[in-house]
């Protein structure tokens, strides 16, 4: 069975998927590949001897039934360069990866409309409620959100999508014997069990090394029509993820910051180079020309009925916002008045309190 010479080559660390397609392309069947001696292999053009011999050397300790086995006792499924299935989008992207391993509802997911979403791990609270408020702009569609499961933005990402009615894909950068970052042990379990897929190309026991994340990222957007950046510093792996989609030849967009954070410089970089500019969905929409069917939309809310105070307080908080002090001096009211005001207005579920003293609007 040809899949299992997929798997062995998958399962040595010591090679890419680069290497693989190379001698899949040469011999033009999987097991030939797999099997080939050292002759053979000299006369593939641009293989160096060197690699040749180290492929051989960790090739011959494969056992192959064995490795098949332990990717299927783990209830883990994968795709190969040869499945009709494959994702075509990342198919046609320079280095795809020779075997896509797959946990959860990966053909539940519309796969021809696609959004990769990164941006900072340290994101700020502006960040993430900016991003919240797009996504869910695009909820109950069939747009599918595709992020990489670490923390802050890709967190994020993948909440609101949930919470939104959307599927989403994570694309993590270690075999699924490892769940990193371990604070997302949930998220990765409510995306398996009917909001999405997680994915990778690692072998399950492969760790999550620092230099399998910017490898991971070629991932998450060759999987996607366009990546949406939410914050990104100018050394960043968004920033990454963000020139490997213009290499890709996929749609770029970016949210703009605060100009005052440093995780933004490398937003208004790419927002300057020519980058979408992204404040709402729609703009995610004619970007990438999609016409979308909202399924089952939601009703709209309606504020509660306001007191004149209240009515005071939430208009300046409609922009951004505040402190206890700044209302008081806003708004006029006597502190014990506004104090009263505010807790009155989180029960109502209009405003939340966050950072002690600040509030802001729902």
């Amino acid at each position: 069975m040809k899949n299992k010479y997929w798997i062995a080559f998958s399962s040595i660390e010591q090679i890419d998927s680069k290497f693989i397609q190379r001698l899949f392309n040469y011999f033009g069947n999987i097991e030939l590949a797999f099997n080939a001696d050292l002759n053979e292999l000299k006369n593939i053009e641009g293989l160096s001897v060197k690699k040749a011999e180290n492929f051989l050397k960790y090739r011959d300790k494969v056992d192959i039934d064995r490795t098949y086995t332990n990717v299927e006792t783990r209830g883990i499924n994968f795709l190969t360069l040869e499945d009709e299935n494959y994702p075509k989008m990342l198919k046609n992207i320079e280095n795809p990866p020779a075997v896509l391993y797959y946990k959860g509802k990966l053909f539940e997911c519309n796969l021809e409309k696609t959004l990769a979403v990164v941006g900072s791990r340290k994101a700020s609270t502006y960040a993430r409620d900016n991003l919240k408020k797009i996504i869910s702009g695009l909820g109950n569609t069939d747009i599918c959100i595709v992020s990489g499961l670490a923390s802050g933005i890709d967190t994020v990402a993948h909440t609101a999508a949930i919470e939104n009615n959307l599927k989403t894909i994570g694309v993590i950068a270690s075999g699924f014997d490892y769940i990193y970052p371990t604070s997302n042990k949930t998220l990765y379990q409510n995306i398996e069990n009917g909001y999405g897929a997680v994915v990778s190309e690692y072998y399950p026991t492969f760790e999550p090394m620092k230099f399998r994340f910017p490898q991971r990222n070629r991932i998450v957007s060759g999987l996607s029509y366009g990546t949406l950046v939410a914050e990104a510093s100018l050394r960043s792996g968004a920033l990454i993820t963000a020139n490997l989609t213009l290499e890709q030849g996929r749609e770029l967009m970016c949210i703009p910051g605060e100009i005052s954070n440093p995780n933004t410089e490398g937003i208004y970089k790419l927002l300057k180079n020519g980058a979408t500019i992204v404040t709402e969905s729609d703009d995610i929409l004619n970007a990438l020309n999609w016409e979308v069917k909202i399924e089952n939309p939601q009703q709209q809310l309606t504020l509660p009925m306001l007191t004149p105070d209240e009515e005071r307080i939430f208009e300046n908080l409609q922009i951004e916002e505040k402190g206890v002090d700044e209302l008081l001096t806003l708004t006029g009211l006597k502190l014990d008045d506004l104090l009263m005001n505010l807790t009155t207005m989180e029960l109502k579920g209009i405003i939340k309190q966050y950072n002690g003293d600040r509030y802001k609007k729902v």
